[in-house]
């Protein structure tokens, strides 16, 4: 099983993809649209904000509004989507992540994924 620390920095290189489109491409793509991952088996909920790029991967704090897209996967899934091409309709078809976001969010995630 996958450390707490290890998903929120597999999860910062992540979003730090999006460090490699300009900055009007991230806006246009993501805007200010934030994403949360909860990851049960961790009992852990990090959350971040698209658009920059480069803003920090955070704990959730208790009480904080719900982010635009949000996924919950195990520690294990969460590394994999860091560190390889994951295909992310074959794991959610599979069950082994979930995703809540509106149509549009979906496009958006899969050109950060």
């Amino acid at each position: 099983m996958t450390t707490a620390e290890e998903c929120r920095e597999a999860l910062q290189k992540l979003t730090g993809r999006l460090s490699e489109m300009s900055p009007a491409d991230r806006e246009q793509y993501f805007g200010n649209r934030s994403i949360s991952v909860t990851i049960p088996d961790l009992g852990v909920t990090y959350a971040t904000v698209l658009g920059a790029g480069d803003d920090p991967v955070r704990e959730v704090a208790p009480g904080e509004p719900p982010s635009n897209i949000r996924l919950t996967a195990n520690s294990d899934e969460v590394l994999a989507l860091s560190q390889q091409p994951l295909n992310i309709a074959r794991a959610w078809l599979a069950r082994r992540i979930k995703i809540e976001a509106s149509p549009k969010d979906l496009i958006r995630l899969r050109r950060l994924l």
